[in-house]
This record gives C-alpha cells, sequence and structure tokens, in this order.
C-alpha cells in the first residue's frame, strides 16, 4: 500500500445535489415499481456515478494511481493531459456535482494544480513544484496544501 498522501475535501453543497440526484433517481424507479423501484433506482444511480467517474476524469484518475505507486513522471503527464481536458471543458469541472456526481471540494483542475506541485518535488525538481503550487494560489487563493507547501519550502 501506498504512503502517498491523497486529500479528498468535500463541498457540503456538491454533496446535497449528488444525494439529491439519488433521491430523483430512487423515486422515478420507486413510481415504475414499487416492489423493486427503490432497488432499481440505486443501483442505476451506483452505476452512473461509477461510469461517469472513471471516464470523465481518467486522466486524473491515471495520475492519482501512478502517484500510489510512485511513478510520478507518469502521473506527471496524466496531470498535464487532465488540465488540458478540464481547461478545454470548464463547464464539467465547475458542473461536477451533476456532470460526474462528484461531491469534492476542490475542482479537477485545482487538484491536478498541486498535485503537479507534490509530483515535481518528489522527483527534484524544485523550480517546478515551486511554479505549479505558486500557479495554484494564484488561481485558487484558498488552497492550503500548496501555501503550506511553498511555507516549507521557503523554510527549508
Amino acid at each position: 500500500m501506498s504512503k502517498t498522501p491523497i486529500v479528498r475535501p468535500v463541498s457540503k453543497v456538491n454533496l446535497v445535489v449528488t444525494l439529491s440526484f439519488l433521491v430523483v433517481i430512487v423515486l422515478v424507479g420507486y413510481a415504475f415499481n414499487r416492489s423493486y423501484g427503490v432497488m432499481f433506482g440505486a443501483i442505476v444511480y451506483l452505476g452512473l456515478s461509477n461510469f461517469l467517474a472513471r471516464t470523465v476524469p481518467r486522466h486524473h484518475r491515471r495520475a492519482i494511481r501512478h502517484c500510489k505507486n510512485k511513478e510520478f513522471e507518469k502521473a506527471i503527464s496524466e496531470f498535464h493531459k487532465s488540465i488540458t481536458f478540464f481547461e478545454r471543458f470548464s463547464w464539467v469541472d465547475q458542473f461536477r456535482a451533476v456532470t460526474m456526481l462528484s461531491g469534492s471540494g476542490m475542482c479537477y483542475r485545482e487538484m491536478a494544480l498541486v498535485s503537479l506541485g507534490f509530483c515535481y518535488a518528489q522527483i527534484g525538481e524544485v523550480m517546478s513544484a515551486r511554479q505549479y503550487y505558486e500557479q495554484c494560489t494564484q488561481e485558487f487563493p484558498n488552497n492550503e496544501m500548496a501555501k503550506s507547501a511553498l511555507r516549507f519550502m521557503a523554510a527549508g
């Protein structure tokens, strides 16, 4: 098992949206079939959620897998692909509670930037790490991971 830190902050708003979507699908299932509708609705939700989580942010998921395996160069490549995807389709990331049924409190672009900083630091490219942490703090001023990393780098 990997000791690489993975952080998954949750947004209460996104969580409410995704749970509301679950309730709607279950209620629709119940309306169609009172015996098995709730179970069918839950299965449809879980299947859809799993499908969206595995297909839409596929580069991000690959990058995380590489990080867990300490394959940081491969992770860097995948995080760059993730950033490109979410720059091109920013609305997918912005409305991730609906488009990916994600309760995440951080957008995928923000996660990718801070993760790039981490990956570059792990392979000893301190200047690149600093660049991505600074970019993250400029675009997402409340990102405490990037701020902490920059403070740590300044102290060292």
